[in-house]
C-alpha cells in the first residue's frame, strides 16, 4: 500500500466539475453533470463541484449535502455544517423538526427557481488545512487525514497548486482490490 503516493490515485482536476465562484447553484449543477458524463465510467461518478476565483485558483468546493442544505434555508438556522446527529438526536425528533419548520414544503418543480437565485459563493465550503494534501505524499497518510477529518476528498497540491482531489472512493477502491488479491 505505501509504494502508491497520492498522485497515483487522484482524480486530475482537468477531469474535475469546476465553475466561477459567481455561478449559480443551477450553473453548478449542468457542470457537474458534464463532468459525470465525460468522466471515465471505470471509475466511480463525481460528487462535488469545485469553485474557483476569475484567476482559476481554488476558493471552495461545493458537496451534495452543500446542494440540499442551500435549497432549504431553513437549515442555516437549525444545524452547524457538522450536523446534529452526532448529539444523540433520533428519527422521530428529526420528523419531528420538518414539521415544525415546514421543511421541503415547497414542491420539486420550484426548486428550480431556487437554483438560479443562489450563488455558488454564498454556500460553498472552503478547505481547511485538513483537506489539503501534497500530491507526492504516500497513500497511508492520506487515509489519515480522511479517516480523522472524515473528509469524502481531500485537494491535492503540488508546489502550492490545487493539481487534482483524492476522493475516499478511489482510496478505498484502491484498498478493497488490495484486499480482494490476498491469498490466504
Amino acid at each position: 500500500m505505501e509504494e502508491y503516493q497520492v498522485k497515483d490515485i487522484m482524480v486530475p482536476i482537468e477531469e474535475y466539475a469546476t465553475v466561477s465562484k459567481d455561478a449559480t447553484l443551477y450553473d453548478a449543477v449542468i457542470a457537474l453533470e458534464k463532468a459525470q458524463l465525460d468522466f471515465d465510467r471505470n471509475h466511480y461518478a463525481h460528487r462535488a463541484i469545485l469553485i474557483l476565483d476569475n484567476k482559476r485558483k481554488l476558493v471552495g468546493k461545493l458537496s451534495q449535502l452543500d446542494v440540499l442544505r442551500a435549497l432549504e434555508p431553513k437549515y442555516r438556522e437549525m444545524q452547524s455544517p457538522a450536523g446534529m446527529a452526532r448529539y444523540g438526536f433520533t428519527k422521530k425528533f428529526f420528523q419531528s423538526m420538518m414539521e415544525q419548520y415546514q421543511l421541503w414544503d415547497t414542491s420539486l418543480p420550484n426548486i428550480c427557481k431556487k437554483a438560479l437565485g443562489i450563488k455558488v459563493s454564498e454556500i460553498m465550503t472552503s478547505p481547511s488545512d485538513g483537506e489539503i494534501i501534497d500530491e507526492d505524499t504516500p497513500i497511508g497518510q492520506a487515509i489519515h487525514l480522511l479517516v480523522m477529518g472524515q473528509h469524502q476528498s481531500l485537494l491535492v497540491l503540488k508546489k502550492k497548486e490545487i493539481t487534482g482531489v483524492l476522493r475516499l472512493v478511489d482510496v478505498f477502491a484502491v484498498i478493497f482490490h488490495t484486499i480482494k488479491e490476498c491469498k490466504l
